[in-house]
């Protein structure tokens, strides 16, 4: 059985030699929900991980070694942040031909309201 959209899910880890692990569920399962709890997880570390890296570097203070593992960690978090990106794209449904239109009316409603206002950025 596969997701309501007819697409195997990637899982947020990895397989034996790094490759890429998939589920064909309903997203009812047990394995649906150990992989989106290790996906909360995963966010919530990289955001976590983007504060300290943020005070690392506003101190401008750092170690060669410092530096290293920051963008070591930070390649991975990044890595862990794309696969649930790319999982969860995988999952949303595709807009009918109706809805799209629909899209580009909005966009081309907000174009016409941004020219007549000026920008104000807080």
């Amino acid at each position: 059985m596969t997701s309501g959209t007819g697409q195997l899910r990637l899982l947020p880890w990895a397989g034996p030699e790094g490759k890429p692990c998939y589920l064909a569920s309903d997203g009812a399962g047990y394995l649906s929900r150990l992989a989106d709890n290790m996906e909360s997880t995963q966010l919530g570390l990289a955001g976590e991980l983007f504060q300290e890296a943020k005070r690392v570097l506003d101190k401008r203070q750092w170690t060669e070694g410092e530096l290293h593992l920051l963008a070591v960690q930070l390649a991975e978090a990044l890595g862990n942040v794309r696969r649930i990106a790319v999982s969860r794209g995988a999952r949303l449904p595709t807009p009918a031909d109706d809805d799209l239109d629909t899209v580009d009316d909005l966009e081309d409603e907000e174009k016409r309201q941004e020219s007549s206002y000026p920008a104000v950025c807080r």
